[in-house]
């Protein structure tokens, strides 16, 4: 079995996030770090089978995360204006907050919960764990636009928001 460094595996972590967003082709890890990076990092150390290999992971990850994103709704107010370089930042922002109710009780959620509301979307929570004092029947909730295309789920305006992203 394959072993990489440590920092090597922490670094393809960290990078995980940043490829599923990722709308372009996919660039190889030795082109997206300089060399004192690759140094830092442990990845100058790895056997070319080793880079290989990582780079068709992340490939591959990248590639299963765009499949499953929910395809982008074009507001029917769309303009035809070209795309800006920071368009990517502002992902969403137009978008109004969402509202709606929770289907059955919350008392809890952790990364990996599923919100599936009663206008039939479904939210899974990527970021924020809480528990309840007291669990809630249904309760209304925001999901509302963040930068970069993030989603938070609001269940209180008293209590921290869910970082979320759309499933169904």
């Amino acid at each position: 079995m394959l072993r990489l460094p440590r920092t090597a595996l922490l670094l393809l972590l960290a990078l995980l996030p940043a490829l599923a967003g990722a709308q372009t082709a996919y660039r190889e890890v030795e082109r997206r770090l300089s060399p004192e990076q690759l140094r830092e990092t442990g990845l100058d150390a790895l056997t070319p089978a080793q880079l290989a290999l990582l780079n068709r992971l992340l490939r591959e990850d990248a590639e299963r995360e765009a499949a499953a994103a929910p395809p982008a709704a074009t507001p029917a107010y769309a303009s035809a204006a070209p795309a800006r370089d920071d368009a990517g930042l502002l992902e969403g922002a137009a978008d109004g907050p969402i509202r709606s109710r929770l289907v059955g009780t919350v008392s809890e959620w952790a990364p990996g919960t599923v919100f599936a509301l009663e206008n039939g979307q479904q939210w899974r929570v990527l970021k924020g764990a809480l528990k309840l004092t007291k669990p809630m029947q249904g309760p209304q909730i925001v999901v509302v636009p963040g930068v970069s295309g993030r989603w938070f789920l609001q269940v209180d305006e008293d209590l921290p928001k869910a970082r979320v992203q759309r499933i169904k």
